[in-house]
């Protein structure tokens, strides 16, 4: 789940600043007005003193609210921000005080989160796009110089199925990988009512329990219920449901379920147990991207049948 900031009531930094600036000339400024003016019971030596006193008192307050509200809260979002950068991934502060500050942390959370993501993203890809085209780029290979010999048609036409078996899982591959990036830089925004996007997806029998507008633009959540109904259908589930609740959609389906095994790599890119039919491993990290790119998340949860996925927005 994504780290948010908690929001505790403090007073705007403007009011601050500005309170306690007015506070330190008015009150010296009051004190000799009255005490000389009105009062007239304090010798100037000892109007001078209240006065310097007044100063120090209102300045060491200030001083506190600044360190307290403003200096700290810099410190620790600075620290935080150095931590992101060397790569660790600590707990943020629980509260950077005023407003402004709550904004700020919020805004430097979310976008080292997004950083490393991308980072995580990226070193994936050179993993197992490396690993992934050497398979078909080998048959490919390993084909095309058995047919510069001399073969007969038969073996002819095997070898040349297989080079076309090969470019075509390639093809696949590099399609997935494109809808993978431009799933992650989805600048659409938009709202659809969740059973006008399940209408007529896929083989699967749809049950939609409770309808209500999903904030995502209906080509990007037809497309992530496009791809999970294909994984349950790959895993042997005839039925899809739907249900729209407190901001979140519950996605369950009646198939096979997640083995425990799995559950923890179910989201990488090309990862997937159905390889031999023709399974690119891309689904499920589109549906992560294109969710991530509306400001959400996606987990699976642990049932005893089936599948179940929570997208909360």
């Amino acid at each position: 789940m994504p780290q948010r900031v908690t929001r505790k009531w403090r007073p705007p930094l403007a009011l601050i600043v500005c309170g306690a600036m007015v506070g330190i000339v008015a009150v010296p400024v009051l004190a000799l007005t009255y005490f000389r003016v009105a009062g007239n019971v304090l010798g100037w030596g000892e109007t001078a003193w209240l006065i310097i006193w007044l100063a120090l008192i209102s300045a060491a307050t200030l001083g506190y609210l600044l360190w307290r509200l403003v200096l700290r809260p810099v410190r620790a979002l600075t620290a935080h921000a150095r931590d992101v950068r060397a790569g660790r991934a600590p707990q943020p502060p629980a509260q950077f005080g005023t407003p402004e500050f709550s904004d700020l942390g919020q805004s430097m959370i979310d976008m080292g989160e997004t950083l490393q993501n991308r980072a995580t993203g990226l070193r994936a890809y050179a993993d197992h796009v490396t690993h992934e085209l050497k398979s078909p780029l080998t048959a490919i290979s390993g084909a095309a110089e058995l047919l510069q010999g001399d073969v007969d048609p038969e073996d002819s036409a095997a070898l040349a199925a297989t080079i076309k078996e090969a470019s075509g899982r390639m093809e696949r591959l590099l399609a997935d990988l494109r809808r993978h990036a431009q799933a992650g830089q989805r600048p659409d925004s938009g709202r659809v009512e969740l059973s006008f996007a399940a209408t007529g997806l896929g083989d699967l029998h749809i049950d939609v329990i409770r309808d209500g507008t999903v904030p995502m633009p209906h080509d990007d959540l037809r497309a992530v219920l496009t791809h999970l109904s294909q994984n349950a259908a790959a895993h042997g589930a005839t039925k899809l449901t739907l249900d729209w609740h407190g901001a979140c959609l519950h996605v369950r389906d009646d198939g096979n379920g997640v083995p425990k095994g799995n559950q923890a790599r179910l989201f990488d890119p090309f990862f997937t147990t159905t390889r031999e039919q023709g399974g690119t491993g891309m689904g499920l990290a589109i549906v992560r991207a294109l969710v991530e790119a509306h400001g959400a998340k996606i987990v699976l949860i642990d049932t005893a049948k089936g599948a179940r996925f929570d997208i909360t927005f």
